[in-house]
């Protein structure tokens, strides 16, 4: 389940446990409402309850923020846990995602 918190300006998204092919069809739509929302110029996606994710998690997350590369829109992830960033490192997205460390990070980066 996820949930959906607004911010002036900033949309964020705080999915919990898995992220997988099996639950990913609601998570790739709210990722799209938020970021073709006109009220949002960005979107945080707070990964702190993420258990794990599959591929098509990763996909979602990639598609996302292609559409929000082609919108201009600010495209972030935060409190990735240990073992959900080393899929991300192995796969090398860690490159290509904005990652923020932590919560303070992510107000900060609000602000």
């Amino acid at each position: 389940m996820q949930n959906v918190l607004v911010r002036p300006q900033t949309a964020v998204i705080q999915p919990s446990g898995p992220l997988h092919s099996g639950n990913v069809t609601a998570f790739q739509q709210q990722l799209d409402m938020a970021v073709l929302s006109n009220q949002h110029s960005s979107l945080l996606v707070d990964m702190g309850q993420v258990e794990s994710i599959d591929s098509a998690g990763l996909m979602a997350l990639v598609s996302a923020l292609s559409l929000a590369q082609r919108l201009n829109k600010r495209f972030s992830l935060c409190s990735i846990s240990h073992s959900v960033r080393i899929i991300f490192e192995l796969t090398q997205l860690d490159r290509v995602f904005d990652i923020l460390e932590g919560r303070h990070a992510v107000d900060e980066a609000i602000a």
